[in-house]
């Protein structure tokens, strides 16, 4: 499937696919070689982050309010999906100001990890099919891949 003709919840979980791959190779670092992946860690420590902070951004622009409007009874979880975007960039912001890696970022990407992962599961078991039922999806997405795109190119 090319990457244009996903609809809002392939391409968001596309990203989640591709972010947990990150996660994989830096914990593979962070293990085998602690010593000798400390760039690289912080190469992929920076990555995760500014794929994270794009991906909440159009989820927060785009598609929760789409969601919401859609399905209204879904406002309780997109309050808390917020709440946990909010904790995600907290931690972002941590790992961001440490720098370099070692065994703070090394604890703070793990912990951002789980926090993800949770997060990426209630969207895929409860955001996700109410989504699927109520929202014109291909419209949504083209709408979330241009939002995408700009702010990839921004931070370029």
């Amino acid at each position: 499937m090319e990457f244009a003709d996903k609809d809002a919840c392939e391409l968001l979980d596309a990203d989640h696919i591709a972010v947990k791959h990150l996660f994989v190779e830096y914990a593979r670092l962070a293990v085998a070689m602690p010593d000798e992946s400390a760039g690289e860690r912080t190469q992929l420590a920076m990555r995760i982050c500014d794929e994270l902070t794009v991906h909440a951004q159009i989820e927060e622009d785009i598609f929760y309010p789409a969601l919401r409007e859609a399905a209204p009874e879904t406002r309780a979880q997109l309050d808390e999906a917020r709440q946990e975007h909010q904790e995600a960039k907290q931690m972002i912001a941590s790992i961001r100001a440490l720098g370099s890696a070692g065994p703070q970022m090394d604890e703070l990407v793990s912990q951002l990890a789980c926090a993800i992962e949770h997060h990426v599961k209630e969207e895929r078991d409860e955001l996700f099919p109410k989504a699927k039922a109520r929202m014109d999806l291909g419209e949504v997405g083209d709408r979330l891949r241009e939002r995408q795109q700009a702010l990839q190119a921004a931070t370029a």
